[in-house]
């Protein structure tokens, strides 16, 4: 293969470092989010006294923490693990939570970043795992991505980690490996298997009322969703049509060899758009943002370059920082400013090979820092100025310059100059260490198994549901590449594979809106009744129970959480079954705790009023339904 043949499987499935770091960065934000979404709920998802105690997920855990074998009426998958279910207590809960928010802030500065990520996917996992009832279609595809990013160098740049960097040779601007062509296939699954699934709907195909369907489904549904209701149905058909017809052909720009960097562009472009208008017409928690972090880890080394040449001026050029060589604290910081402001190519130089400006840092007991015009600059000052050199953040010069911040912080820099040794004890963790992004032959075969792993799993995952759905091939009377699929995939060895899935949990399914889009719409109407024969709306404490329907603004404020919401739709689902019994308890025990003898919580009633999307043209048709107490729930709490 020919250099030119290289360079263009680089560009096509290579990535370069400064957009791995934009990856690293948002990813971080979008965990951090994530658990902050999550905390909100701490005590009524995680905790035994919430709605899902430990015992509910499996009555026969190894060491605490791992199920190895299936249990009856098991919410735990065998293989699946959780350090959350080591204890059920708050303050444990409270402390996971808590370190995998350090673990997250080190990912986003870039401190020990293959560290920080292996350790922030550990703990995401253990924290989807142990409450299976909130996992919607945002959870696997940040369970995904993150499994991935631990294979990608995300500290290179824009990190602590880069600026710590004492490798004497240059890093590359892009690179190219096993591990980046997984990241690549990984994301594309995700639009294309997707597009599969909506195949085999008519809804999507050839009838094209799924966006009709979606936009109806009021659990997650904004209110400019529901505007775009008001539109005919051809329009609508229309975006059923283009939004099908891009899943499939909107990954492929990516992979054009001619006019690669133009064309990745129209695909990140596209798919960003694509995502905010998810995000317009439904209330589905990180899953847009996070879309459209992963999409900004394609951008070409071309955009990256062009960008450095127009923020490329003569001050920056001709800006030199002079430090103390006999203080390593001095040194680390520099070198971390430098990276900070992405002031790149900044000449760092010894104080003390410059008489002139030793002189000086002796003298003001100042670094030296020395503009383009060759005047020098000191303390605070030459901070300010520095700051203002950046291409991110130069509109804080004005503040820095601020007379009441200037002085101060003067003073607070001339604090740290005279306590060197003292502020070195702060910096003391952080190493100089050498970064390389070459990778392994073992490490190449190792990611390139977990990448087939994938690719199995995906499509045992569409051949299963497509023999689910087709009475023909359930009876052995339809022979195609999909029943002889499907045997091939479920023989004993397949089977033994499934474990690592489990284990890592690749095991991942793309259907979201697919087949179709949910029709089983409706909302619940919770009734207590208490001790003194008081009626009340447990769903809404401060308002007269009611059988109508809420609107958008009503459900936003009984759900408060994209996990809440996920909850009370999977109520409505065949997990629900097992749920029901512990959320009944879950709210007796919370109105209880908070109200006198007389005002104690005797009994609940649940409706949920099924308002099951009707085809267009058609009236929607509400049917009320008693979820609890009936006959299923008591079986389910007899077993």
């Amino acid at each position: 293969m020919n250099q030119k043949q290289i360079s263009k499987l680089t560009s096509i499935f290579g990535l370069d470092l400064r957009s791995l770091a934009i990856f690293r960065i948002g990813l971080a934000l979008i965990v951090m989010a994530d658990l902050f979404s999550r905390f909100q709920g701490i005590y009524a998802h995680y905790t035994d006294q919430g709605l899902l105690p430990r015992e509910a997920l499996h009555s026969n855990l190894f060491a605490s923490f791992i199920a190895l074998q299936p249990a009856q009426n098991s919410l735990l998958r065998p293989w699946y693990w959780s350090f959350h279910l080591l204890n059920g207590s708050l303050f444990f809960q409270f402390f996971l939570f808590l370190i995998a928010f350090i673990l997250s802030f080190s990912l986003l500065v870039g401190y020990r970043t293959r560290l920080a990520i292996i350790a922030v996917w550990a703990l995401n996992i253990s924290l989807q795992n142990r409450n299976p009832a909130l996992i919607f279609a945002g959870d696997d595809v940040l369970r995904a991505m993150l499994f991935w990013a631990m294979f990608l160098p995300l500290g290179c740049a824009y990190s602590i980690d880069s600026a710590l960097n004492s490798n004497p040779k240059p890093l590359p601007k892009r690179v190219m490996n096993v591990a980046t062509f997984a990241f690549i296939i990984q994301l594309i699954f995700i639009y294309t298997w997707s597009a599969a699934y909506k195949t085999k709907s008519e809804l999507w195909w050839p009838d094209g009322d799924a966006v009709y369907y979606s936009l109806h489904f009021d659990q997650y549904a904004t209110a400019f969703g529901h505007f775009l209701l008001g539109f005919p149905l051809p329009i609508l058909q229309i975006l059923t049509f283009g939004a099908l017809i891009f899943e499939w052909v909107g990954p492929l720009l990516i992979f054009i060899p001619i006019k690669t960097s133009f064309l990745r562009c129209l695909a990140i472009v596209s798919f960003i758009l694509l995502h905010i208008g998810f995000e317009l017409c439904f209330s589905i928690g990180v899953l847009s943002y996070l879309s459209i972090v992963n999409w900004l880890t394609l951008l070409p080394t071309e955009i990256w370059d062009s960008a450095q040449a127009k923020i490329t001026t003569k001050p920056r050029q001709g800006l030199t920082i002079y430090y103390d060589k006999d203080c390593g604290f001095c040194k680390k910081v520099v070198h971390g400013i430098r990276t900070l402001l992405i002031l790149p190519g900044t000449p760092l130089l010894m104080a003390q090979d410059h008489p002139s400006i030793y002189e000086d840092m002796l003298e003001k007991n100042s670094w030296v820092v020395v503009d383009w015009e060759e005047k020098r600059h000191y303390k605070f000052e030459a901070i300010a100025y520095v700051v203002s050199l950046s291409p991110i953040l130069f509109f804080l010069e004005s503040l820095l310059r601020w007379p009441p911040v200037m002085k101060p912080g003067t003073k607070f820099y001339e604090t740290i100059a005279s306590n060197r040794k003292v502020a070195g004890t702060f910096t003391k963790p952080f190493k100089f260490r050498p970064l390389k992004v070459e990778s392994s032959l073992p490490f190449n075969l190792i990611v390139l198994w977990l990448l087939l792993l994938t690719i199995v799993w995906n499509l045992k995952g569409f051949v299963d549901q497509t023999v689910a759905r087709d009475r023909n091939y359930r009876n052995n009377t339809k022979k195609d590449w999909i029943s002889a699929t499907h045997h091939f995939l479920n023989r004993r060895t397949f089977q033994r594979i499934n474990v690592l899935g489990y284990l890592t949990r690749l095991d991942q399914s793309w259907s979201i809106f697919a087949p179709a889009p949910p029709r089983d719409d409706g909302w619940h109407v919770m009734i207590g009744k208490l001790k003194d024969g008081t009626e009340i709306n447990l769903l809404d404490k401060n308002s007269p129970i009611t059988w109508e329907k809420p609107t958008l603004k009503q459900r936003q404020n009984w759900y408060q959480t994209i996990q809440w919401r996920v909850y009370y739709i999977n109520l409505n689902r065949a997990i629900g079954n097992k749920l029901y019994p512990h959320f009944v308890n879950y709210l007796t025990q919370e109105w209880n705790r908070k109200h006198p003898e007389n005002q104690q919580l005797e009994s609940i009633e649940i409706y949920f009023m099924d308002e099951r999307t009707s085809p267009p043209q058609e009236v929607q048709q509400i049917e009320k339904k008693q979820v609890w107490p009936n006959s299923s729930h008591s079986k389910e709490q007899g077993k």
